[in-house]
């Protein structure tokens, strides 16, 4: 079983970036489909994007498509969000998933998931 941790989230005004990172550990992630997520408050969580286990093809929900970019990193046991020209709707609790299954969209298909970090953007 693998245990994901998340970093790199924090306040950041509207038009900026920020990196987030997910390590895991247990299990290598190469075993699995790696995806984030984001709930904000009083809203359901919803999917932000994907990746497959060999990092070779990609997901993106259409709000985030063209500024928000996943990656991993299978030798470090590491998937990452880049997310470029924020919005203050892209504030949320940011969550890292895997999934048995490659390039899933919804939450009840990722039976692992890291506690969470916090994305607030600023107007």
């Amino acid at each position: 079983q693998v245990q994901l941790v998340e970093s790199g989230g924090g306040l950041v005004q509207a038009g900026g970036s920020l990196r987030l990172s997910c390590a895991a550990s247990g299990r290598a992630i190469s075993s699995y489909g790696m995806g984030w997520f984001r709930q904000a408050p009083g809203k359901e969580r919803e999917f932000v994007a994907a990746i497959t286990r060999s990092g070779t093809s990609t997901a993106y929900a259409d709000s985030v498509k063209g500024r928000f970019t996943i990656y991993r990193d299978n030798a470090k046991n590491t998937v990452s969000l880049q997310m470029n020209s924020l919005k203050p709707e892209d504030t949320a609790v940011y969550y890292c998933a895997a999934s048995y299954v490659t390039l899933a969209t919804t939450p009840n298909t990722y039976p692992f998931w890291g506690q969470g970090t916090q994305v607030t953007v600023s107007s």
